[in-house]
């Protein structure tokens, strides 16, 4: 296996998304290249591999909502200005992670949605509070769940 084959294994077994991996292991034709990819055995052994071997990154949802939050819209201006001349190759490498939804209406033109980026900042500020204070999430679960077993009254049990 090449270098690019082994990193689109890599990136595949982390994201499960077959074209964007393709990209950026750098294949041209990253949506064709993927699925050629994935038909070859040695490269699904490789993606199973690196599944099993994987930890899971608890930095991964933040990373993404800090992308999301003060990640850049240049990308989506080029493809707004520019997409009737744009080939599929050019939209391939643009960087979209930002946009919700890319619609063409019947008169014409393009509409782009981006991602609400104050409820990104909002996740990112619940992450932070939450690193700050270690077990805030389980004392609130068992705060919540004690607070349910109280019955109809409103009143909680008494200790065990």
């Amino acid at each position: 296996m090449t270098k690019k084959e082994t990193l689109f294994a890599a990136l595949y077994a982390r994201t499960r998304d077959a074209r964007a991996s393709a990209a950026l292991a750098g294949f041209a034709a990253p949506a064709l290249t993927a699925h050629r990819l994935l038909c070859r055995d040695e490269i699904l052994r490789e993606i199973r591999r690196e599944i099993s071997s994987a930890s899971p990154l608890p930095g991964e949802a933040v990373q993404g909502y800090r992308r999301l939050s003060f990640g850049g819209a240049a990308d989506a201006v080029k493809l707004l200005k520019n997409w009737e001349n744009l080939t599929q190759d050019d939209i391939e490498k643009l960087d979209l992670f930002n946009v919700s939804e890319i619609k063409l209406p019947k008169n014409g033109g393009i509409e782009i949605r981006f991602f609400d980026r104050l409820k990104a900042l909002e996740k990112l500020e619940n992450a932070r509070a939450a690193e700050d204070e270690p077990g805030a999430a389980l004392l609130s679960a068992l705060r919540e769940g004690a607070e349910n077993l109280g019955g109809e009254s409103g009143e909680t049990q008494g200790e065990v």
